[in-house]
């Protein structure tokens, strides 16, 4: 492609961003009269088209001629912003905005960035043209989920650069900055389960409910559901669906964080996981829609994920699972490091599975990285079914508990065909 050709084209790509733009522009203020408009799709276009000649000038003859372009174009779009403002006494800058970002957007189209260029001008488009969702979901944002929102960037932009990354203790087991990474992971996506829970709402129905529940926590899920069961046995067709929803959540959520952090495990441990995850899937499918209710009400129930009290509460138990991993296998072999998984099942999965993906390069096969992540869901999905079976009764026994039982049963016999 030769000079000219090329840059024909680039010219051609910004003059297709000011369009774009443009379109949504006048397309939100198509009910202005005639003349209303400050700017319109042509004048858009005919913005990008003079950023992308600024952006030639400035390959020729220096960034200066695009800095003194894009100050005489903003004292210009500025100018007469401002008259319309006064005139209307509205005053919103978004659509100068835009006009500027088409201006510089079609600049960098020009200097050999066109895809850059353009992947942002259909960013800044989707954004444009969702202000209602937003604006609703700005008012429907509560001060607790704006909180956790900077608690999640404090504890992983901030807190985690300032952690050393070299181990630390008995045979260098703790490295706090892999620790703290796997608390930014596991805190992540908890928070997008108990996000999703407290703006969506519990009304939303028993698959939302469950299935972002069981990301959050699915053992909170089970322990409110089950509990909602033995209180409405009427309910127990939705309060068990909700409950094998979010236990099959578990699995996925397994499978997520391994993929994260440790994605060479993953082909070895998906056959076992996914195994459990339909079989606790597989009842949903005689689930009547016509039997649900309103809300759930789990909403009350989950944990803020992101309550720095919580968050360093799972580091400890974290710190002390991983150091038991290092010490039982050093003491008792293989074999102490298995006992570790089931008891540790008993209360969470997500301390241990990270355990094993922390400890997954210091010798440790595949094959005991999946027996000990399989031993300690099994272990859980046990303890959850019998929460079904003490908590919510005789129906909930029947619909939640033996598909639980089932599943765990499936993992434990499919290592033994696994690998035995």
């Amino acid at each position: 492609m030769n000079a000219d050709i090329e840059s024909l084209y680039y010219l051609l790509v910004a003059l297709a961003i000011g369009l774009m733009i443009g379109i949504e522009r006048g397309w939100q203020e198509r009910e202005s009269m005639d003349g209303q408009r400050v700017a319109g799709v042509r004048t858009y276009g005919l913005i990008g088209l003079l950023g992308g000649v600024f952006g030639i000038l400035a390959t020729q003859f220096g960034p200066l001629v695009f800095g003194l372009g894009f100050v005489a174009v903003t004292g210009v779009i500025g100018m007469v912003f401002l008259a319309k403002q006064r005139q209307s006494g509205e005053w919103g800058i978004t659509s100068l905005v835009a006009a500027l970002l088409v201006f510089v957007l079609a600049a960098l189209a020009t200097t050999g960035s066109a895809l850059q260029a353009a992947a942002t001008a259909v960013v800044t488009v989707l954004l444009l043209s969702y202000k209602p969702q937003l604006h609703g979901l700005i008012s429907r944002l509560q001060v607790e989920e704006l909180r956790a929102g900077i608690k999640l960037l404090l504890i992983s932009v901030v807190m985690l650069p300032l952690l050393p990354d070299q181990g630390y203790g008995p045979w260098q087991a703790l490295n706090p900055y892999r620790l703290w990474m796997m608390v930014v992971v596991i805190a992540t996506i908890s928070f997008v389960g108990y996000f999703a829970i407290k703006i969506g709402g519990a009304h939303r129905g028993i698959l939302f409910t469950g299935l972002f529940g069981g990301l959050a926590s699915s053992t909170a899920v089970t322990l409110h559901l089950s509990r909602l069961g033995r209180q409405s046995p009427d309910l127990a067709s939705v309060t068990s669906s909700g409950i094998l929803i979010a236990c099959g959540t578990m699995f996925i959520r397994m499978l997520i964080v391994v993929a994260i952090l440790a994605p060479s495990q993953l082909p070895a441990l998906w056959p076992p996981i996914i195994l459990m995850a339909v079989i606790t899937y597989l009842p949903l499918l005689r689930y009547e829609k016509g039997s649900g209710i309103t809300s759930l009400g789990t909403s009350s129930t989950l944990q803020n994920p992101l309550e720095i009290k919580t968050a360093l509460t799972f580091g400890a138990i974290l710190t002390a699972v991983m150091l038991l991993s290092v010490v039982l296998r050093q003491a008792y072999g293989d074999a102490g490091l298995m006992t570790l998984a089931a008891v540790s099942g008993i209360a969470d999965v997500d301390a241990m599975v990270l355990s094993l993906i922390g400890i997954s390069g210091d010798s440790l096969t595949a094959r005991l990285f999946v027996m000990g992540c399989v031993i300690t869901a099994a272990m859980n999905s046990v303890v959850k079914a019998l929460m079904c079976m003490m908590i919510g009764g005789r129906m909930l026994s029947l619909r939640a508990a033996l598909p639980l039982f089932t599943a765990a049963l499936a993992g434990l016999v499919s290592l033994g065909i696994w690998y035995w």
